[in-house]
């Protein structure tokens, strides 16, 4: 036991070993979905786990570092999976007088009705969309503080939700301007484009189609695997980078004492609305990788418990940490994805009981945060700061006291 606690210790303070440490994750990482075949389930986990990710590391920026608690993250997954269904599939399909309008897409997508764009540039446009609509919640809250916040972020997304059900009674224009005939999947209503399907979904979805690239398939689950990998790449350089950066130490600065980081000269306008943005986009890029990889955009997808299930992660891995955000996302959805209705939800079975533990999964989710509040409230893997603020040492039982003599690292 003592040689674990001295090796927890020195991965902490040594630098050289936290470089190999994450050196081998990332190669771990890569050679994982070549244990498995394809298809396998166990990557079709992977796959949501990290999509996950992203999302859970931009709502730590709105909560971790700034301090704002966010109740309706789910808005910004919704619209993200907009994006692209109204521009990955033929939900508008008389668009361009029903020849359709098309970007650097192969075939069928390339020769079918509606608007077919790279999936790059759909993700360029969920992050415009979703960094205005952080914005324009962000707008309501500069006043507000605490509970009040999450009030409000509540509401935006309860909006969200319920423009995304009744979408399809929203007329936004003309598009269909010629005879095609009666197609069953076309949801439009009369001679005008609706703003969504409602819950008959807008199916099915461009599935990712890059240049140079083979365009991906249902069964292959690899590309969809290194796909995200990559944006979970992208998420975790991105919040590192900001967390150390000027706009970084002024969010946890109005974290701490919004009332003190006015008084030092942070604007604090600037400061939420950029921290809402940010997390947004995060939020914005997940929900469209996520309508291509599931080939669908369903309203009943985008519901209030998906926001607490994306906070229940941060919280589990510790608020404003990255690395223990990402650990929390990663447990919580094979915990959601595989223990509750592969394992846990076979044992009642077992003993001759009928009970499906699949309709109490957020019940298990609450116990186990519950849990994690009175064993370790400071989480899985939490920022330096907040374990000084909750244990009162930098240490945390993992260095021995030859290396505490020596004062912590510069």
């Amino acid at each position: 036991m003592t040689t674990v606690v001295a090796t927890a210790g020195r991965l902490r303070h040594d630098p050289w070993l936290r470089r190999l440490a994450g050196v081998g994750v990332v190669v771990g990482a890569v050679a994982l979905p070549f244990l498995f075949p394809p298809g396998s389930p166990f990557i079709d986990d992977c796959v949501l786990a990290l999509a996950y990710i992203v999302m859970a590391l931009g709502l730590n920026i709105i909560v971790g570092y700034a301090g704002l608690l966010d109740l309706g993250y789910v808005a910004f997954f919704a619209i993200g999976a907009y994006t692209i269904g109204w521009l990955g599939s033929g939900f508008f399909f008389g668009a361009n007088g029903g020849d359709g309008v098309h970007l650097l897409v192969g075939e069928p997508a390339a020769s079918a009705p509606g608007i077919h764009l790279t999936f790059l540039a759909v993700l360029g446009f969920a992050v415009v969309f979703t960094t205005f609509a952080g914005v324009v919640i962000g707008l309501p809250t500069l006043r507000l503080r605490g509970d009040y916040i999450a009030i409000v972020t509540l509401a935006f997304g309860e909006i969200i939700g319920r423009m995304a059900i009744n979408g399809d009674d929203v007329n936004i224009g003309r598009v269909w301007d010629r005879t095609v005939g009666a197609l069953p999947l076309i949801p439009t209503l009369g001679d005008e484009a609706t703003l969504t399907a409602g819950r008959r979904g807008i199916t099915p979805v461009d599935r990712i189609d890059l240049p140079g690239f083979p365009r991906f398939g249902a069964l292959d689950l690899r590309p969809w695997y290194f796909t995200i990998l990559v944006l979970v790449g992208v998420a975790v350089f991105v919040t590192w980078r900001l967390r150390d950066s000027r706009h970084g130490r002024a969010w946890i600065a109005l974290r701490e004492d919004e009332v003190a980081a006015a008084s030092m000269g942070i604007p604090l306008v600037r400061t939420k609305l950029l921290a809402y943005g940010v997390g947004a986009a995060f939020g914005g890029l997940s929900g469209a990788f996520l309508g291509s990889y599931l080939n669908t955009v369903n309203a009943d997808q985008f519901q209030f418990q998906f926001s607490i299930f994306i906070l229940a992660m941060v919280i589990l891995g510790g608020l404003g940490s990255a690395k223990g955000v990402v650990v929390g996302a990663i447990a919580l959805a094979f915990l959601n994805n595989f223990l509750i209705p592969d394992v846990i939800n076979t044992l009642p079975d077992r003993f001759g009981f009928e009970f499906d533990f699949t309709r109490i999964s957020f019940g298990i989710f609450g116990f186990l945060l519950v849990i994690m509040m009175v064993l370790r409230p400071e989480g899985l893997l939490p920022e330096r700061r907040r374990r000084l603020e909750l244990r009162g040492s930098d240490t945390d039982g993992l260095v021995p006291p030859e290396h505490e003599a020596a004062g912590p690292p510069a």
